[in-house]
């Protein structure tokens, strides 16, 4: 019975990792080197920019470079860094992440986040009602400031009890720290993950559009913050109105059984941590915008905030070098991530068919007002996003194709970076290929049909604010 039971398992059809897809791409884009036909524009510099933009209209054929299997192999180097050229593709952008990832994983090990939000749900005790909106801000603060998702996983255990003692449920639970991290990726500002990587592929400076996106996370915020509050008052004064009602009396068996009521200390050294994490983020916002920093400056900066942290907290040598290097580690996936996709880009290129798929591109939004197009954008990032739910990979894959369509459309790139960034949050926040939404699902014991019950009155409210919001911004700028 059990070896029947296991092979069902293992026969299982599970989908395919995000460097499985981005590199399976760059074999079909090479495929397409063979098929499509090579073409190029004239091009001129954008002084907005600084960079050379294709001009509308000169696109002209040009003779074929077809990509063999050793064009397929070296894409992904030369994703990140071009032997050929001499010229770093986005091995910049990929040491920024493994250096925010340290970063991180010193903050992480200071326990700061950890005892901060810990001494939040202490303080709210009895008046749980609050915990929603405070705990669904402080996690939306991580969420648009470093992409917080997988650090997520570590508090369910602490809130689940909580939420479901004070006459909440699971779902409840799950939604304050799954919805309140997702919609701030989703409204992201100066998260490194999203923003800033899809703005450089943009060829733009991330903080263009910071307003727009301030605003879209605002209103989803608080759109969010009103439908969880609703939600949790109707299981309190009903508690078969949860989603998970079968399932309470062994809910609360395993939860409260399980929580032993323990709270990290919240000490001085703690807040001296999150003042330093918060003002890090402060200046390299000042530094790109007043002092011309990029990728390198801002690395700098997260390295030299990391050691400041080491000296403040004083963790020892070994302890602070193992925390910083275990930090880089988690997102090497991430940067291998950006050469992959920029890996298609480099195939693409050299083919001789970017061009092309532009010149079917501006063809294809011809005539289309600039409210239309934007919202066209929207729905095929949505749509990239169920495919390659990395936000980052998705940066790099699809940025460098879509911000150039958007110069023939009138359009701000900055505009496409925000739909970009607001499709794949949406997504994200029920995608089964996300391990975030299937890990915090399965902590909580909420099944995923019940979650997407739970959810789809809310992604259609979170539709209408982010499609709002761009039609607007497109119509005014």
């Amino acid at each position: 019975m059990s070896t029947a039971s296991e092979t069902t398992e293992t026969r299982k059809f599970r989908f395919p990792t995000a460097f499985t897809i981005l590199f399976s791409l760059i074999i079909l884009v090479a495929i397409s080197t063979w098929i499509i036909p090579a073409g190029q524009y004239q091009r001129t510099f954008n002084d907005a920019l600084e960079r050379e933009v294709p001009v509308a209209g000169t696109y002209a054929p040009t003779d074929p470079n077809p990509q063999g299997i050793f064009d397929i192999i070296m894409a992904p180097i030369g994703g990140l860094y071009n032997p050929a050229t001499n010229q770093a593709n986005a091995i910049d952008v990929a040491l920024f992440v493994l250096v925010i990832g340290g970063f991180i994983g010193v903050i992480a090990s200071t326990g700061a986040i950890d005892s901060g939000i810990s001494r939040a749900m202490t303080a709210l005790r009895g008046r749980e009602k609050w915990m929603i909106p405070v705990l669904m801000g402080l996690f939306a603060f991580g969420g648009t400031t470093y992409g917080m998702a997988e650090e997520t996983l570590a508090f369910y255990v602490l809130l689940i009890p909580i939420m479901i003692a004070a006459g909440y449920d699971a779902v409840t639970a799950v939604a304050i720290i799954l919805l309140g991290a997702g919609v701030g990726v989703l409204g992201s500002t100066v998260n490194a993950f999203a923003t800033v990587i899809a703005s450089d592929a943009a060829g733009i400076p991330f903080t263009q559009g910071m307003i727009l996106r301030f605003v879209i996370l605002g209103l989803c915020w608080l759109a969010c913050v009103i439908y969880v509050m609703r939600y949790a008052e109707r299981v309190r004064l009903d508690p078969s109105a949860s989603f998970v009602y079968d399932r309470k009396a062994e809910n609360e068996a395993h939860f409260l059984a399980a929580h032993q009521g323990e709270t990290p200390e919240f000490t001085g050294l703690h807040k001296i941590v999150l003042a330093i994490f918060g003002l890090t983020f402060v200046v390299m916002i000042w530094g790109v915008l007043k002092g011309g920093w990029w990728m390198g400056e801002m690395s700098g900066l997260f390295l030299a905030s990391s050691i400041l942290v080491g000296l403040i907290c004083r963790p020892g040598e070994e302890k602070f070098v193992n925390a910083f290097v275990n930090g880089a580690r988690d997102l090497l996936g991430v940067a291998l991530i950006i050469g992959l996709a920029r890996g298609i880009v480099v195939v693409m290129d050299a083919g001789k068919i970017t061009d092309t798929i532009l010149h079917w591109a501006e063809v294809s939004v011809a005539g289309l007002s600039q409210v239309v197009f934007i919202n066209v954008i929207y729905w095929i990032e949505v749509l990239l996003s169920f495919f390659v739910p990395s936000s980052s990979g998705l940066a790099v894959l699809s940025m460098p194709i879509m911000a150039p369509v958007a110069d023939f459309a009138n359009v701000g790139r900055d505009l496409v970076v925000t739909a970009y960034q607001s499709a794949n949050g949406l997504v994200n926040l029920i995608n089964p290929t996300f391990a975030v939404v299937m890990g915090a699902l399965a902590i909580g014991r909420v099944p995923y049909e019940r979650w997407l019950r739970f959810m789809w009155p809310l992604l259609v409210i979170l539709t209408i604010i982010i499609m709002a919001s761009l039609s607007v911004a497109a119509m005014i700028a």
